[in-house]
C-alpha cells in the first residue's frame, strides 16, 4: 500500500456529542494509516470535548483545540488547517462518517490523474442513519461550473497542500465552504471527482443549510466576497445562473433516488 504522505483531517465541532464518535471512529477505520485528526470545538456546551478526549487517549493522532469563544465553523476549520502539518488536507464534520477505503482510493485516484484538488460522490442519511440517496459528483468541475453551483461535497473535499498551498476559509458566518471551493479553483482551475461514493453526509432538520430561503443573501455574500461583484451583479447572477443550475440539479438528484 502507497504511504502518499500524512493527510489532515480538519474537523469542526460544536454540541457533537451525539455523532462525533461514529465519525472518529470511521476515521479510525481507514485503511491508509497515516493521518492527523485535527478536532476544534467551538465552545460546545455539550459533552463533546470529553468524548474526543476519550479517543486521544488511546489515539495520538487525534488532537483537539478548543476555542475561547464561539465562533462558527469557518473560524474552527481555520484553526485546524493552521494547526495542520500534513502533504493533504480533507475535511470531515463532526456529524459524517467516511467509509474504509476513502482515503487510499481518493489518493491513488489523485496520484494517477496528477490532480491537486479532488471530491468524490457520497451517500445522504438522516439523523438515524437510514440511507436517503446519493450524490454523484462530475466527472470534474471548474471555477466557472462551480460559480453557478455547488458541485463538490465538503466531507470529500481533498487537496495536495504542497501544489495549493493553505487555503483558508473566508471570514463568513454561512456558505464560507461554498466560497473556499471558490477560492480554490481560482488557484488549480480544475477539480477532478470520483464517481464511487466514499463518505456518508448526515442531512440534520436543524441543519443551517436546510433552509434554502434564508441562505440566499449568503450565496449572493459568497460573490461579492470573492469576485469583489457588486451587489446587484451577485444578485442577477444567482437569479438567472446559480439557481437554473441548483434546480437541474434537485430535478437530476430526485429522479436519481426514486
Amino acid at each position: 500500500m502507497t504511504d502518499y504522505g500524512l493527510v489532515s483531517i480538519i474537523t469542526p465541532s460544536y454540541n457533537s456529542s451525539q455523532f462525533i464518535a461514529e465519525t472518529i471512529q470511521s476515521i479510525q477505520a481507514q485503511s491508509y494509516k497515516n493521518w492527523e485528526l485535527i478536532i476544534t470545538d467551538d465552545c460546545s456546551t455539550d459533552n463533546s470535548c470529553e468524548i474526543i478526549e476519550s479517543f486521544i487517549k488511546k489515539d495520538s493522532r487525534i488532537k483537539l483545540i478548543k476555542l475561547d469563544k464561539n465562533s462558527g465553523a469557518g473560524v474552527a476549520r481555520n484553526t485546524s488547517i493552521g494547526a495542520s502539518s500534513g502533504r493533504y488536507i480533507a475535511f470531515c464534520d463532526s456529524d459524517d462518517r467516511w467509509f474504509p477505503e476513502k482515503l487510499q482510493s481518493q489518493l491513488n485516484f489523485m496520484n494517477a490523474k496528477k490532480c491537486d484538488l479532488s471530491y468524490s460522490s457520497y451517500l445522504l442519511c438522516n439523523e438515524t442513519d437510514h440511507i436517503d440517496g446519493i450524490v454523484v459528483g462530475p466527472k470534474h468541475v471548474s471555477l466557472t461550473s462551480m460559480m453557478k453551483d455547488d458541485k463538490m461535497g465538503f466531507l470529500t473535499v481533498m487537496y495536495d497542500v504542497k501544489k495549493l498551498g493553505k487555503i483558508y476559509l473566508p471570514k463568513m458566518r454561512k456558505r464560507q465552504d461554498w466560497a473556499w471551493k471558490l477560492m480554490a479553483l481560482k488557484v488549480c482551475k480544475v477539480a477532478y471527482g470520483m464517481k464511487e461514493p466514499l463518505a456518508i453526509y448526515r442531512v440534520r432538520h436543524d441543519s443551517i443549510s436546510r433552509n434554502k430561503k434564508t441562505l440566499i443573501k449568503y450565496n449572493i455574500a459568497v460573490y461579492q466576497e470573492i469576485f469583489n461583484w457588486s451587489y446587484l451583479k451577485s444578485l442577477l447572477f444567482f437569479l438567472f445562473c446559480f439557481l437554473p443550475s441548483y434546480f437541474k440539479k434537485r430535478l437530476f438528484l430526485k429522479w436519481l433516488n426514486q
